[in-house]
């Protein structure tokens, strides 16, 4: 193999110079390997808090526990309903109790005396309006009016325009009940026998 290597410059052993080049290329690319950047490329390094998670491991530990929990107070009411002789307590009839009925009581209570006497206060209090002398002043500009104008009020209401009178005469005469002659001469005989009995 020395003998088909051609080095760059002329030498007098090609076998030695073969493994002298050998060696300085392998010395370049272990420092090239080994070589560190003059400029700090590197990312910011996470922090711990946010690798680990310890909040989440916390969270995780309580949620365990309290299935732990649950599960242990299942287990030992199956356990009690297998020792026991089967009585199941299926009453539903319970009694609805509150800590705070005594208190809700007394509040209702305080909150209706209130009310009462803010409506006695109301209803005691007299009016600030004077209407009497409202009465007296309306009267009194009733009386200026009524002297000061030419006509007397209401006179416009009684007269009647005379040829509203004719229309309101015809329309009478138009919605005038025919009378059949048999109805006529019933009422006739009616009339009569009233008048007869009013003579006797």
């Amino acid at each position: 193999m020395h003998r088909s290597y051609q080095p760059l410059k002329p030498v007098t052993n090609r076998y030695l110079q073969q493994r002298w080049d050998q060696n300085n290329y392998e010395n370049h690319r272990r420092k090239v390997s080994f070589a560190l950047p003059v400029v700090d490329t590197k990312g910011t390094r996470t922090p711990a808090h946010i690798q680990l998670k310890l909040k989440k491991l916390q969270l995780h530990d309580e949620r365990l526990s309290v299935i732990d929990r649950d599960n242990r107070l299942l287990a030992s009411r199956l356990a009690e309903i297998v020792g026991s002789k089967g009585l199941v307590d299926h009453q539903n009839q319970y009694h609805l109790r509150s800590l705070n009925a005594d208190k809700r009581r007394e509040e209702l209570l305080l909150i209706s005396h209130q009310n009462q006497a803010i409506y006695q206060r109301i209803v005691s209090r007299q009016s600030e309006y004077r209407r009497p002398l409202w009465l007296d002043d309306w009267e009194r500009a009733e009386r200026v009016r009524d002297g000061i104008s030419k006509y007397p009020r209401g006179l416009a209401q009684k007269q009647v325009n005379p040829q509203t009178e004719i229309c309101y005469i015809q329309n009478n005469r138009s919605h005038r009940k025919v009378k059949f002659a048999a109805v006529e001469d019933s009422e006739r005989s009616t009339s009569c026998s009233s008048t007869s009995t009013d003579r006797t």
